[in-house]
């Protein structure tokens, strides 16, 4: 055994428990794993035994160290993007698509079965066309300042109707 290489097994078993509860302690704000967080540490402090040699306040080394590796970490989760994920697609993922799209064809199920004009409203409203008050009231043959009320009864007959269909869960997990 060299002498550098007894000296870092000798700053290794120094500063393990050191390191370690360090670690623990800022692992859950950088968003990691205390071991990843721990493991970084010990890259760093290696690569300093290599170079500059040991430091002369090791706990205070290692106590900046873990904090520095903490920021970086929390940088670094800042710029990623998960995997496959492309910024330009505005359906994002497939599974978000199809959920989408279901969701829609849901809301436009419940918009046929409700009462006298609202199916009407409710399909010019949710036109892409995106039409302004004027043209809807238009197409409708009502006046535009009907076209209030109207809207606010027919959303809330459809929110009473979607309600009834997917009940939200309790607290809890628990289904009402």
């Amino acid at each position: 055994m060299t002498l550098r290489h007894e000296t870092a097994a000798h700053v290794v078993s120094a500063l393990r428990s050191l390191v370690s509860a360090e670690a623990r302690a800022e692992a859950p704000a950088a968003a990691m794993e205390a071991r990843d967080l721990e493991q970084a540490v010990w890259v760093r402090l290696l690569e300093r035994l290599g170079g500059d040699g040991l430091p002369p306040d090791a706990a205070r080394w290692v106590k900046s160290a873990v904090r520095a590796e903490a920021r970086r970490a929390r940088r670094t989760a800042a710029r990623e993007l998960p995997y496959g994920h492309d910024p330009s697609d505005p359906a994002g993922s497939p599974e978000r698509a199809a959920l989408r799209s279901e969701r829609r064809r849901v809301i436009r199920a419940a918009v046929a079965r409700t009462p006298g004009n609202c199916p009407r409203l409710l399909t010019a409203m949710l036109s892409p066309d995106d039409p302004t008050y004027r043209e809807i009231a238009g197409e409708l043959g009502i006046s535009q300042g009907s076209l209030g009320p109207m809207r606010s009864r027919c959303l809330g007959c459809l929110r009473r109707m979607l309600t009834a269909e997917v009940a939200a869960p309790e607290l809890g997990g628990k289904e009402r």
